[in-house]
């Protein structure tokens, strides 16, 4: 295989999709399984799009999710520039090349004359295709003499450069995800290449910056299925070899019909962006998986997961673990479900493999969010609480009562928990306590359970309401450790105050 090069290669109308992510990450773990680069290509031909800060999202969501570009904007600039609006000197040689070898031609039609055509069509009901069947009774330059074709160009007549499709041709093409396509030419139509506002259309910028950037393969989503047969004409055109193309299936939405879109996460309340965008004109904020506490390392893998299948049950892959697995011919062709709660499932698996160091940083962080100073052993609570924690804020959630004593007491636990006789054996296990020197949760366990023991009554008599008491219900790790990390005056306090409401 020659030098592979792929690339990335997005418009900047707004945030990057969880869509656009995954195609990126899959041209990243094609890149660095067979040794090539990674280029990212900002496609902005369509400046009424253009949205201010687009750009720079894309270029934080690829390096949050350690994906980075080699080669691109302001890095590794071999090919540049790589944004199309800084390459538009370059288009219109190129449609021109084509009009000079008669595989297009000026059309100077106008949108009422285009629209007068439509009608007419439809009348009869029929669908307008501006090809091979009317292209020459239409207002272009293979209708017009030369000497017309002088006089509209002097006199600067805003004109279209459209591609003269092929007639009668079954054009057989490649996918290396979809396998054969064939299409019959008589039923495309001959697309604009280069607009009147002297702007290349994305099908003749796509084809030359691939070119001139010797872009070996070229993945990308379904959505640009439609284009691949105008792209491989386009590439026959110039005499010019053509990348191998693999065209990706849709994420679809959670109940598995259509494209995933920012309307499902809204409504079943999930981001479906890599990060946090704020629209600079509405100011609207879209939510994303970084700021929803999702670890960047989630996100790969099950993007990685969705339309790619290992051929094994492994599920948990790193970034190195998807490069040496990856292939294109075990991605599907069909589309891929999203799922948000396999997505919290990948998200536990990777805060279990957390180090105690950096989930104790963590929970300090949402602490200090919440202005709550302690003296406690947040490792040690980090170690306690993580089995049951999805994101890091989830230690909070889950031990909050470590730090603030229940005012309040699940009312069926209360009624499980809290007998008749409880508030004398609640008394008696006071004075127990007090009486614990050592208050570590060995002995406070030893303490107790020798207690329980000697007063030849059943645990849950005991520790159920002592549960309450300390947490406000019946969840929770070790009852003993709770109470030898809220230490023994603490311990005291919630018992008699337990005693008191209940």
């Amino acid at each position: 295989m020659s030098a592979v090069r792929v690339r990335f290669a997005p418009s900047p109308t707004g945030p990057l999709h969880i869509g656009g992510l995954r195609t990126a990450l899959f041209n990243y773990l094609f890149a660095k399984k067979n040794n090539g680069t990674f280029v990212l290509r900002i496609e902005d031909t369509d400046q009424n799009r253009y949205v201010e800060g687009a750009e720079d999202y894309i270029k934080e969501a690829l390096n949050w999710c350690n994906i980075p570009y080699d080669e691109g904007p302001g890095i590794n600039e071999k090919f540049g520039p790589y944004k199309q609006s800084e390459r538009r000197h370059l288009y219109k040689s190129f449609a021109e090349k084509l009009i000079e070898k008669g595989l297009a031609y000026y059309a100077f039609d106008t949108t009422e004359e285009l629209d007068v055509e439509r009608k007419s069509y439809e009348a009869d009901k029929k669908t307008f295709i501006y090809n091979w069947h009317n292209r020459e009774k239409l207002n272009n330059s293979l209708s017009l003499t030369a000497e017309e074709i002088n006089v509209k160009i002097e006199a600067n007549t805003p004109y279209v450069i459209r591609f003269k499709s092929p007639q009668d041709e079954t054009l057989v093409m490649h996918d290396l995800i979809r396998g054969t396509i064939n299409i019959d030419t008589n039923t495309l139509d001959d697309k604009v290449l280069f607009k009147s506002d002297g702007m290349p259309t994305y099908h003749l910028a796509n084809i030359v910056d691939d070119h001139l950037m010797e872009i070996s393969h070229v993945i990308r989503g379904e959505e640009w299925l439609p284009s691949m047969a105008l792209h491989t004409l386009l590439y026959r055109a110039f005499k010019w070899e053509a990348p191998k193309f693999a065209h990706l299936s849709l994420i679809l939405k959670p109940v598995g019909k259509g494209k995933l879109s920012k309307r499902d996460g809204d409504k079943l309340g999930f981001p479906v962006f890599p990060i946090d965008w704020k629209d600079p004109k509405s100011g609207e904020i879209s939510s994303g998986y970084r700021e929803a506490g999702f670890y960047p390392e989630t996100v790969v893998n099950f993007l990685a997961l969705l339309g790619w299948n290992p051929g094994t049950e492994q599920e948990i892959f790193s970034l190195h673990q998807l490069v040496e697995a990856f292939d294109l011919s075990r991605v599907n062709k069909s589309g891929a479900k999203f799922d948000p709660e396999k997505n919290k499932w990948f998200q536990q698996q990777y805060l279990q493999q957390q180090s105690i160091t950096d989930l104790e940083t963590s929970f300090k962080a949402v602490l200090d969010e919440k202005d709550i100073s302690t003296n406690l052993d947040l490792k040690m609570l980090s170690e306690l609480l993580k089995e049951r924690a999805i994101f890091p804020a989830d230690l909070w959630e889950l031990g909050k009562y470590f730090f603030e004593a229940p005012t309040e007491y699940d009312a069926k636990a209360s009624k499980k928990a809290w007998k008749e006789d409880t508030p004398t054996l609640m008394q008696e296990l006071i004075e127990v306590i007090k009486n614990i020197a050592d208050f570590s949760p060995e002995n406070v366990t030893t303490k107790i359970k020798a207690w329980i023991t000697s007063k030849e009554i059943g645990f849950g008599k005991v520790m159920m309401p002592l549960r309450l008491a300390l947490v406000g219900s019946l969840i929770g790790p070790d009852v003993y450790k709770i109470a030898s990390i809220i230490g023994k005056d603490e311990t005291v306090l919630r018992l008699k105050a337990a005693i008191k409401v209940l």
